[in-house]
């Protein structure tokens, strides 16, 4: 039982981040949202970093399951940057890519807590779908190529956040 509740909590919680945002979370209204007390989620998360952890770890799992459904659709590269681009600007998506940027940015400051090493664990998952999507191409060839084409995904995403302008910004 404590599993699943566990389970039930830590998705209840990842709701709750994609809607307020994780750098001000507050385990009371955490607790609250989530029909839980705070002596309940530090009983099952340990504390609250560990829980930010989780957050994120859940976050980078449900993403990278959905990129690589997206990728799985075949054809070529730039068919798979033109698909993955439609999937993470999509409206549905803008909760998500919020919450990606926040720890992302969060995972560069000298002393990062939970969100330690967030930022170059998600860039590695990247090129790596990105490198491996051009079969044939030498691997210096191709992981130029990805990282040129995630930095691009990345700042178009963050100009789509900032200006919420989607008819401006192109495929990449």
């Amino acid at each position: 039982m404590p599993d699943s509740r566990r389970s039930q909590l830590l998705t209840a919680a990842y709701d709750y981040v994609l809607e307020h945002g994780l750098s001000e979370m507050s385990l009371r209204p955490l607790a609250k949202a989530t029909g839980t007390s705070p002596r309940v989620l530090l009983y099952l998360f340990g504390s609250k970093d560990d829980l930010v952890r989780e957050i994120l770890a859940k976050g980078r799992a449900e993403e990278l399951r959905l990129i690589a459904a997206v990728a799985a659709a075949g054809g070529g590269f730039d068919e798979l940057v033109e698909r993955l681009w439609a999937f993470v600007s999509a409206p549905e998506q803008r909760a998500t890519i919020r919450l990606f940027f926040e720890a992302y940015v969060a995972s560069l400051r000298a002393e990062p807590g939970p969100w330690r090493d967030f930022a170059r664990q998600s860039v590695h998952d990247w090129l790596r779908l990105l490198t491996d999507a051009q079969p044939g191409v030498p691997a210096d060839v191709a992981e130029a190529r990805a990282t040129r084409t995630l930095a691009l995904l990345r700042g178009q995403l963050l100009d789509l956040l900032a200006c919420d302008e989607p008819g401006r910004l192109a495929t990449p």
